[in-house]
């Protein structure tokens, strides 16, 4: 489904994409993620996608199957129904469901354009497997080149409805008895009045129907800007988005259409709310996985699942939520931040994500780690980089690693503990692996001192007892002081065996050992990709994604008593959105929660503030009108500039599922001035 699309200017262009949709089915059911032997009788090529993209294409897969079986079995007492799948290209989902023996008295249509479904019944032809399922089959050349009983290829263009009519017709498509239209990743490539009158057409051509649609959505945002110029590049332009961006707008446009009963979620929701705990567990057990933000949350918050009907009793109503979805309502916005591009003079800043960005010293920030643009190439990155300000103005560049090379981590935590010294904590290179202990950084102790600049690497020797403490990545590593004595509070995270670390460690930092200090009250749930920041003594600790993989809108703060610490929940009003792979700090007793990534709410995040004497929090949008479009502000980092008023973003963006890399180009500067004096 979703294969050849047609109704498009450039069909050859259309076509390869669902190719390609094919082979990374085959790639996830090769994985576990799907259940489908018979795709690769129907694929001419197998590869191996990446995690994400199975990922992707399961929870296309599910949605789809679960609609689908849902009318299969509210139409099991009728003496006939039928599918009519749309652009349906090399799917197998006949065969699946012959297979599942679910088709009874049902028999499958599928429309593509003639040269696809020609292909697709020669290679039904050659395969033994497939061909004993579908039985005596015949056809000829023109609108129907396969015919057996209970399942039909017809090859037509879904633009021209004569033409579409006449190939129904002639493959015995009866209007009078229940129809599934299935339109999998195919409207939205078609004008939009084109589309329209397909959606017309089919709501007075069937009385008794359901028509279920999965597609894109969500255009104007950071994500979606970089989805669409994918489709572009390639030439099947996503045609009808913008008229219909969102869930709420392709309802409408179901029920102006004809269709009686419509109801739509997008694959956050869906996953959330549709699918069971253990097969959500069993989903995340598979693979290594750790592309939380663009691979999985927001692919899922930029792709719909719609089900409308008309003339079923009771209306056909697929999409049932087993349990409760979060609010899906975006905060009311304070007003927004100004945001300019940094003057930066010779090199380009960092151009990279999952990396950590620390002010060393009065206007000198380094950059380490992550991934990235590095000597033309998209790579983990193996240098550091400066940025120095000297009059007002930023310089960037490359800093020279001595005594061995940087290894490339990415989600570690660099901590300043002296003057010219840091500590790198964690990271990881792969989600597989994430041994890579702790390791000092050494640089000049005055600005002036950094050109040429040199930083001199040395691995930290631990205590065994500290050793499962800095083998995690996408944890947190926090400043306190207690009775005296410098430490790092280390807390949550994941690691190559536990996907969610909900433990702590005080880290002292010249002895390189852990204390073991009193902590009361109960702990916070288990999380990674959170903020923590240092207040009053103490820690505070807000958002990140908890073991169900949904994001958390919890604030913790870990207090600093005589003889210890206690956490204690610290409620604001309104609450906060859930959110993670945010960054934050704390400036005159003001929370400022940066970026991120939230589910529900098709504005992208901005900057929370929260009075920590009142509880009252504010949401405000970062203006992005002097800025290169898109800006993605998540796997970024931040620095604060306290006397400036001012909040420095460096990097962010990610690998936007199948549809390329987004990296920031520039650093951004914040004016946190009218926020910090309204506020």
């Amino acid at each position: 489904m979703g294969r050849g699309r047609p109704g498009t200017p450039r069909p050859a262009a259309v076509q390869c994409t669902g190719g390609s949709s094919a082979v990374s089915k085959c790639s996830a059911a090769a994985r576990g993620y799907i259940q489908d032997r018979f795709l690769p009788f129907l694929v001419g090529r197998q590869r191996r996608r990446a995690p994400l993209i199975h990922r992707g294409y399961y929870i296309r897969a599910r949605a789809m199957d679960h609609c689908i079986q849902d009318f299969l079995l509210r139409t099991r007492s009728h003496p006939r129904a039928q599918i009519l799948s749309l652009g349906a290209g090399f799917d197998s989902l006949y065969f699946r469901l012959k297979d599942l023996g679910l088709l009874h008295h049902t028999v499958v249509y599928e429309v593509d354009f003639p040269c696809v479904v020609s292909h697709k019944a020669a290679l039904i032809r050659g395969a033994e497997e497939l061909s004993v399922l579908v039985g005596d089959a015949g056809g000829a050349p023109g609108a129907v080149p396969f015919s057996a009983g209970d399942y039909k290829l017809l090859g037509a263009d879904l633009s021209q409805l004569p033409e579409l009519e006449r190939a129904l017709e002639q493959a015995g498509v009866d209007k009078e008895i229940p129809t599934l239209l299935i339109a999998e990743v195919v409207l939205a490539y078609m004008e939009s009045n084109r589309s329209d009158a397909l959606l017309s057409w089919a709501a007075e051509h069937f009385p008794c129907a359901g028509f279920l649609l999965y597609e894109q959505l969500c255009p104007q945002d950071p994500f979606g800007r970089v989805m669409q110029q994918h489709f572009a590049r390639l030439g099947s332009a996503l045609r009808s988005l913008a008229q219909y961006p969102d869930c709420e707008a392709q309802r409408s446009r179901f029920l102006a259409q004809g269709w009686g009963e419509c109801s739509a979620m997008d694959m956050n929701q869906f996953f959330t709310c549709c699918t069971p705990e253990e097969e959500q567990q069993r989903l995340q057990a598979l693979e290594p996985f750790d592309e939380y933000e663009q691979e999985w949350h927001l692919k899922c918050s930029h792709y719909f699942v719609l089900a409308a009907s008309k003339g079923m009793e009771p209306p056909w109503t697929p999409l049932v939520p087993i349990r409760t979805a979060p609010d899906g309502h975006g905060p009311a916005l304070a007003g927004s931040v100004p945001a300019a591009p940094c003057a930066v003079s010779s090199a380009l800043g960092p151009r990279r994500f999952g990396h950590c960005s620390v002010l060393v010293q009065p206007g000198v920030v380094l950059t380490t780690g992550g991934f990235g643009q590095e000597e033309g190439q998209h790579r983990r990155a193996r240098s550091c980089q400066l940025l120095l300000r000297q009059a007002g103005r930023w310089a960037a560049g490359s800093v020279r690693m001595e005594s061995g090379g940087w290894d490339g981590r990415l989600y570690h935590t660099v901590s300043c503990v002296a003057a010219g010294l840091a500590l790198v904590v964690g990271g990881r290179t792969s989600p597989s692996r994430a041994g890579l202990g702790m390791l000092w950084l050494k640089f000049p102790g005055s600005c002036s001192a950094w050109a040429p600049a040199a930083i001199s690497l040395q691995p930290a020797r631990l205590q065994p007892a500290l050793e499962p403490a800095a083998l995690r990545w996408r944890h947190s590593a926090t400043p306190v002081t207690f009775r005296g004595q410098q430490y790092l509070f280390l807390f949550g995270g994941r690691s190559a065996t536990q996907p969610v670390l909900g433990d702590w460690h005080f880290l002292h930092t010249q002895e390189l050992s852990c204390a073991l200090i009193p902590v009361e009250g109960p702990a916070p749930e288990g999380r990674h990709s959170h903020s923590a920041c240092s207040w009053k003594g103490g820690v505070l600790v807000a958002g990140g994604l908890g073991a169900a993989e949904q994001p958390l809108g919890s604030l913790c703060f870990l207090e600093q008593l005589e003889g210890g610490f206690r956490w204690q929940a610290l409620e604001t009003r309104p609450p906060l959105v859930p959110r993670y792979s945010h960054t934050a700090h704390v400036h005159h007793g003001r929370l400022l929660l940066v970026g991120g990534v939230w589910l529900h709410s098709a504005l992208a995040p901005g900057i929370t503030v929260v009075d920590l004497a009142t509880g009252l929090s504010a949401d405000y949008a970062i203006s992005t009108e002097h800025l290169e479009w898109p800006l993605m502000l998540h796997n970024h980092s931040s620095v604060l500039l306290p006397e400036e008023e001012e909040l420095l973003l460096i990097g962010g963006g990610g690998n936007c599922f199948s549809f390329g890399t987004h990296l920031n180009p520039e650093p951004v500067s914040l004016s946190l001035r009218h926020i910090l004096t309204s506020h």
